[in-house]
């Protein structure tokens, strides 16, 4: 149980967490390099530390202790990223300690969810010994589509606790805790941030206190996550963008750019736009984002 005595709604919150918008720095990088270097780094840190159940941290690894890497609630996650017109393979690490099982349970954040957090990050310099460079023990919100990548793959592994508060400090219980641990890639690449060296994996020591499920940012009637037309693009909101009018559709209130609002698109009015279909000749296309159907449903 954890008792929050201020919850601070973040806008641009901590810089070192928010991901940078242009993450195509420095186009001659080898990023398929650093992700094998990054990686190799991470396996080596894995093996010779442990989960100190009794101190509730990650310490170097001892004899009759198993390694992280040969725990069992150690999971891994295979990510594709898009980053200067390739797409790289990392592989991040996950540690669940907790999971989170509230009542009334509460579903994992999606990738564009907005969620409640404590945090401390690490940066690795080297395979043994992490920096500490942020601790927030203040709950703070964010957006997963703008965190960094590490982040926004990572949360949608736990789940939120229960607020419990009772004419007192905000207390929740039964939230999801762990670490994320992940490589410079889904971080901030080849970029310093801070006092973060560039090319530094990365380790998240986090607690997911609650969440907003289901996200609209734009407010069109299609939770964030949803907007996903293109499965070559897969799990990368921000790459879709019908109108191709610089906003990714889900921040557009008007995906088509035909003038009628998204949320207007319902011809059915059951509340989703994506099975409404009205031209002939583009049966496959549903009209929110079909630019010739303009008319107001």
């Amino acid at each position: 149980m954890i008792k929050v005595r201020h919850i601070l709604v973040v806008a641009i919150a901590s810089i070192l967490i928010y991901s940078c918008s242009n993450r195509n720095s420095f186009a001659n990088f080898d990023h398929v390099g650093q992700a094998k270097i990054d990686n190799d780094t991470l396996v080596k840190y894995l093996s010779n530390h442990y989960y100190d159940v009794d101190k509730d941290s990650i310490k170097p690894l001892v004899t009759g202790k198993t390694s992280l890497l040969d725990d069992p609630k150690l999971q891994t996650q295979d990510i594709t990223e898009y980053v200067n017109g390739q797409d790289i393979d990392y592989k991040m690490y996950y540690y669940i300690v907790e999971q989170g099982s509230p009542v009334p349970a509460k579903s994992s954040p999606k990738i564009t969810d907005s969620i409640l957090t404590l945090y401390q990050g690490k940066y690795l310099s080297n395979a043994t010994k992490p920096v500490i460079f942020e601790t927030q023990n203040l709950a703070s919100w964010f957006t997963l589509d703008v965190v960094v990548r590490g982040w926004t793959h990572g949360f949608t592994h736990f789940k939120g606790g229960e607020n419990i508060t009772n004419n007192g400090p905000i207390t929740y219980k039964n939230f999801g805790k762990g670490y994320l641990i992940f490589p410079s890639g889904l971080g901030y690449q080849n970029r310093a941030n801070g006092q973060i060296p560039a090319n530094s994996p990365l380790i998240f020591k986090i607690s997911l206190l609650d969440l907003v499920e289901n996200t609209d940012h734009d407010n069109d009637g299609l939770p964030s996550y949803l907007e996903i037309v293109d499965a070559a693009v897969e799990d990368d909101v921000r790459r879709i963008d019908t109108d191709k009018d610089n906003i990714a559709n889900y921040l557009d209130k008007d995906d088509d750019g035909d003038g009628i609002l998204t949320k207007y698109e319902d011809k059915n009015g059951d509340g989703d736009p994506r099975n409404d279909f009205s031209d002939p000749n583009n049966p496959t296309i549903p009209d929110y984002l079909n630019k010739k159907i303009k008319v107001k449903h």
